[in-house]
C-alpha cells in the first residue's frame, strides 16, 4: 500500500449544488495516486455542467439512466482499477488527509475494511452525534445488527472485501448499506481511524433516509436474506434471529397504529417462515 491505486466511487443524481464540495475535498488530497469513478446515475439538473468543469485526468465520468445509488455504485466498482475501494456519496467531503491516513492505518493494523470517525453536519450547521451511533472496531457483527455501524463515505476497503461480500442490492430503495455491511461484518473486523476525517451532510429532503418509506421494513428484509444466506454459526443465527423478531414486533406495531392490520399479519407470517427454517422468496417485500 506504500503508493497503491485507490479507485474513489462517487454515485450522483440531482446533486449539481452539492458535487462539487465532493470533488474538491478529493482534488485536495495529500495521496494522489487515485482515480475517482463518477456515475452520474441520470441526473436531469446541471450535474453534467459541473462535472465538465472538472477536467483532472483522474477522474473517470460514466452516465446511465437512472438505477438508484446500488445500482449506480455497483457499476462504478466494475470500472474501477484500484487494489483499494473508497465511497464518497456527492453531497459529502473529505479532509485533505483522509485517504493517506487511512491507507497508513490499513497498512500498519492489518485491516481489510475500515472507516474514519465523521463530523456531522445538519441543516448546514454542525452537531454532536448521538452516544448510539458511536464506532466500534474489530468484530462487532453482533452491533452492526441494531443498526448500521458503518458510513460509506468513511469507508475504505481492498478488492478482496468487494469481491467476496459485493454488490450491492439493486432491489432495495433503501437501507442497502446496512445490508452491505451486515455482509461484511459477518466476515472481517473492521477498523477505525479514530480522526474525524469524513464530513457527512444531511438533514435534507432529497436523501435517501428522508425519502424513501418504510426504512424498518427494508432493514427486516436484509435481516431475512441473512438468515436465509446459510452462512451464519448458530450462535450468530439466534442473534440475528433475535434482532429480526425486535424489528419485525417494532413495523407490526406501526402498522396496527395506523390500522394496517394485514400488512402486520403478512410481516409476522414471514418472520414465522424465517424462525421455521422455511425458504420466503423475495417478491413479497415492497
Amino acid at each position: 500500500m506504500e503508493n497503491i491505486l485507490v479507485s474513489i466511487i462517487l454515485p450522483t443524481y440531482n446533486r449539481a449544488d452539492f458535487i462539487g464540495k465532493a470533488l474538491d475535498s478529493v482534488l485536495a488530497q495529500t495521496y494522489g495516486n487515485w482515480e475517482c469513478v463518477i456515475v452520474d446515475d441520470g441526473s436531469t439538473d446541471h450535474t453534467g455542467d459541473v462535472l465538465a468543469a472538472y477536467d483532472d485526468p483522474r477522474f473517470v465520468r460514466l452516465r446511465q439512466e437512472n438505477q438508484g445509488v446500488s445500482g449506480a455504485r455497483n457499476v462504478g466498482l466494475s470500472a474501477s482499477r484500484g487494489e483499494v475501494l473508497a465511497l464518497l456519496d456527492s453531497d459529502d467531503e473529505w479532509m485533505p488527509d483522509k485517504l493517506a491516513v487511512q491507507l497508513a492505518y490499513m497498512r500498519e493494523n492489518g485491516y481489510d475494511i475500515c472507516q474514519t470517525e465523521e463530523i456531522w453536519v445538519r441543516g448546514g450547521r454542525r452537531v454532536n452525534q448521538p452516544a448510539r451511533y458511536a464506532k466500534p472496531e474489530g468484530w462487532f457483527f453482533d452491533k452492526s445488527l441494531e443498526m448500521c455501524l458503518i458510513s460509506p463515505s468513511c469507508t475504505m476497503f481492498t478488492r478482496k472485501v468487494w469481491e467476496s461480500i459485493g454488490p450491492f442490492d439493486v432491489r432495495m430503495p433503501s437501507c442497502e448499506d446496512y445490508d452491505m455491511w451486515l455482509r461484511a461484518c459477518l466476515n472481517y473486523p473492521v477498523g477505525l481511524v479514530r480522526q474525524r476525517l469524513t464530513v457527512k451532510h444531511g438533514g435534507r429532503p432529497d436523501q435517501l433516509s428522508v425519502s424513501v418509506p418504510c426504512a424498518d421494513l427494508h432493514r427486516i428484509r436484509a435481516l431475512v436474506k441473512l438468515l436465509q444466506s446459510r452462512k451464519l454459526d448458530e450462535n450468530q443465527r439466534d442473534m440475528a434471529l433475535a434482532s429480526l423478531e425486535r424489528k419485525v414486533g417494532i413495523y407490526m406495531q406501526g402498522c396496527e397504529n395506523r390500522g394496517k392490520l394485514e400488512e402486520s399479519e403478512r410481516v409476522w407470517t414471514l418472520f414465522c417462515m424465517v424462525r421455521d427454517g422455511n425458504k420466503v422468496p423475495l417478491n413479497p417485500w415492497s
